[in-house]
């Protein structure tokens, strides 16, 4: 009996830190051979994830079509609905073969086409370990303007997870 008492504890308390809708992720920062903002070259902290609602998308770059559709789509909602939210883009560095420096080119040129998107370089599967987001794919994770988490979705989105996503961002703006 005691042992599952203790089992149960254990496992409440590891998942405190894991990414859970209605909750506030714990705090992160991603800076120096973590990686950090493309735009600045600067740390990163999940506390500035506030003030607005935030579409974030982390993922690993072999897996960077697997949501493409959505990422359309939400452009395509934003405009058509005249709505203001924070895009953020984190590139999971250390789920690919590919060399870091390609991608980190990759992802200045993106920088400077979508100057309103913010950004981040995750070379050591940061929130993997911290958030226990899903690793070698792509997670789209939504904030309200205090950054509890209102939606999470690993892997690909479909047409439901779509319009739940959507009536969520306006519902929360």
């Amino acid at each position: 009996m005691k042992l599952k008492l203790g089992l149960t504890a254990l496992l409440v308390t590891l998942n405190l830190w894991a990414i859970n809708v209605g909750q506030k992720p714990q705090e992160v920062t991603i800076s120096g051979e973590n990686g950090g903002l493309v735009k600045e070259d600067a740390p990163w902290n999940s506390s500035m994830l506030k003030n607005n609602v935030f579409v974030m998308f982390y993922v690993d770059p072999d897996e960077k079509d697997l949501n493409e559709h959505y990422a359309q789509a939400l452009k395509q909602f934003k405009k058509e609905n005249d709505l203001h939210f924070q895009s953020i883009a984190i590139i999971n560095l250390a789920a690919t073969w590919k060399p870091n420096f390609v991608i980190e080119t990759i992802l200045k040129s993106k920088q400077k086409e979508f100057p309103d998107t913010i950004y981040v370089k995750d070379k050591n599967k940061v929130l993997v370990k911290a958030w226990e987001v899903g690793d070698d794919t792509s997670n789209i994770i939504i904030f309200d303007k205090n950054g509890k988490v209102i939606f999470y979705k690993s892997g690909k989105m479909e047409d439901a997870d779509i319009k739940k996503s959507f009536a969520l961002i306006k519902e929360n703006l």
